[in-house]
């Protein structure tokens, strides 16, 4: 199938955007795929990675072209740009974990090699009982420290994703050391649109002109938004804003600083214009958002776990 007919989701299954601050998401299989009668069609992500832990039930993986049936226990690994589709079986039960690509450039960058696994499209088969009952309780506990806000989430959901890109770089290491494939090669409208991903998160809180990043790349600003609309279902500066729009939420949820300085970090010359700009992308004012973002999770807080601060402007830390 041609890449400009395969659908961009945002998220599993989805076409909404990104749900979350966070720069990873997990839900459980059961809950998303039973809405789609345990089928989620071929598709693909411009920026978004997944991991996919089987713990019982199976699967017939779409993957890249090729369509395999596999039984858990299973761990899918699923790059960005990478076209799948799954059809679980109803007994299916384990969980998908998805990765923004700023995530996924921390990781590359603190894990260097081991973190090429993310790369490389592939189902393991979780065969031996040690790397399956490690997995498993990695996956476990990224879920439960996503449901249940604390103090040092962040911090620790990016510490479980380490381990977990260990544990399946491990997995991956016989076959990759038999084999010895070179990472499949992308057409260059695909290597483009990497690289402008890579140059967004490097320059996003400057906001260039997408002329400024299509020169970068050596190709047209027309041609630039060219391939970010076939590939990635947005246009250039969408794909920018949308950057801008999740680091001006993760400020106002995770730092105590004030709109104004969230504004200015982010290079907008007036607290006013980029008042206007979150609200008309995230549909509330900031002060709305994070205000509303405190009452959720202090809603969510259980008996005894420290509730975070707010500074004048209503702005939280984690303590």
């Amino acid at each position: 199938m041609p890449d400009s007919l395969v659908p961009v989701f945002k998220l599993y299954g989805e076409t909404r955007q990104w749900p979350t601050p966070d720069l990873l998401h997990c839900e459980s299989i059961p809950e998303r795929s039973q809405r789609h009668d345990w089928h989620i069609r071929a598709h693909r992500h411009a920026d978004l990675h997944h991991l996919l832990h089987l713990s019982a039930g199976g699967v017939r993986l779409e993957l890249e072209g090729g369509s395999r049936a596999f039984d858990a226990p299973l761990l899918i690994v699923v790059p960005a740009m990478s076209i799948h589709g799954f059809r679980f079986s109803p007994d299916t039960e384990g969980h998908i974990v998805t990765l923004s690509r700023p995530l996924v450039e921390g990781l590359q960058q603190r894990l260097a090699d081991q973190a090429g696994v993310l790369a490389r499209p592939e189902a393991h088969p979780l065969t031996a009982p040690r790397q399956r009952e490690r997995i498993a309780t990695l996956i476990g506990q990224i879920d439960d420290e996503y449901r249940h806000p604390a103090p040092g989430r962040r911090r620790l959901l990016e510490a479980l994703m380490e381990a977990l890109i260990v544990e399946t770089a491990r997995l991956a290491a016989p076959a990759t050391s038999a084999q010895a494939p070179a990472p499949r090669q992308r057409d260059e409208t695909r290597t483009h649109l990497q690289a402008y991903q890579t140059l967004i998160e490097a320059h996003y809180a400057e906001q260039p002109g997408i002329e400024w990043f299509a020169e970068r790349l050596g190709i047209t600003s027309a041609h630039l938004n060219l391939l970010c609309r076939r590939l990635a279902g947005r246009s250039a500066l969408q794909l920018l804003h949308e950057r801008l729009l999740l680091e001006a939420k993760r400020q106002l949820i995770y730092t105590n600083l004030t709109v104004g300085e969230v504004a200015d970090g982010l290079g907008f010359s007036e607290p006013a214009y980029f008042t206007r700009f979150f609200k008309r992308l995230a549909g509330a004012p900031p002060r709305d958002f994070r205000r509303r973002q405190g009452e959720s999770e202090n809603g969510e807080m259980e008996d005894g776990m420290t509730s975070p601060v707010a500074d004048r402007d209503g702005s939280r830390e984690e303590i």
